[in-house]
């Protein structure tokens, strides 16, 4: 696989996108099909900014995956009732957690703004496996996905990541070899795979 398979990032140069309800902005990695926007996509992956309490975005049918990167977190929290609810303490960095788009879900913030990295994908379409890897490791082929650097240098196959940047892929399964010689490095990815009727 070589060349444009792979699609570059550097978070911190992210076109910003506004959340669905305009409660806050987005960094967008990727949104596939290309073209598709917010009520058509199958997977979309991003880094949000949050920066004040707020509900997050109504995203019924569609299954998500929050992971905090920086600041001291958020506690998300849905009136449901105790079964089916939502009432987490995301305050631990790189534990990612899931919880559905059809909750009505608020943000609190616990001391300050905070970064996350979001995976959503349609419920029926496909779903994602969000991990955190600190050293050598090989993954099985993933149709699509997304990797990024959170600390250290990191090479995946041939292609070399320096922290903070990331990659992405479609269409296209793919195997990895992950290596760092970095102490203390640690590697965001999000694989996709498609739902069996």
């Amino acid at each position: 696989m070589q060349g444009s398979a792979f699609h570059r990032f550097d978070r911190e140069h992210l076109p910003c996108v506004p959340w669905k309800n305009g409660g806050g902005v987005t960094r967008e990695i990727a949104c596939y099909p290309a073209g598709a926007d917010v009520e058509s996509f199958a997977w979309r992956m991003s880094i949000a900014e949050i920066t004040r309490d707020g509900p997050f975005s109504d995203f019924s049918g569609i299954d998500r995956v929050i992971t905090l990167l920086s600041g001291n977190g958020i506690r998300l929290v849905s009136q449901q009732g105790e079964r089916s609810g939502v009432n987490h303490l995301l305050n631990e960095p790189f534990q990612p957690f899931d919880f559905s788009g059809d909750l009505p879900i608020t943000a609190e913030l616990l001391d300050g703004p905070c970064q996350d990295f979001n995976v959503m994908t349609r419920r029926g379409a496909c779903a994602a496996q969000v991990s955190v890897y600190r050293g050598a490791d090989r993954l099985g082929p993933a149709p699509a996905g997304v990797m990024m650097s959170l600390l250290g240098m990191w090479q995946l196959n041939t292609e070399v990541l320096a922290p903070g940047h990331g990659l992405w892929w479609a269409d296209r399964p793919t195997s990895w070899a992950l290596s760092t010689e970095t102490k203390g490095a640690i590697l965001l990815t999000a694989l996709i795979y498609p739902v069996r009727p």
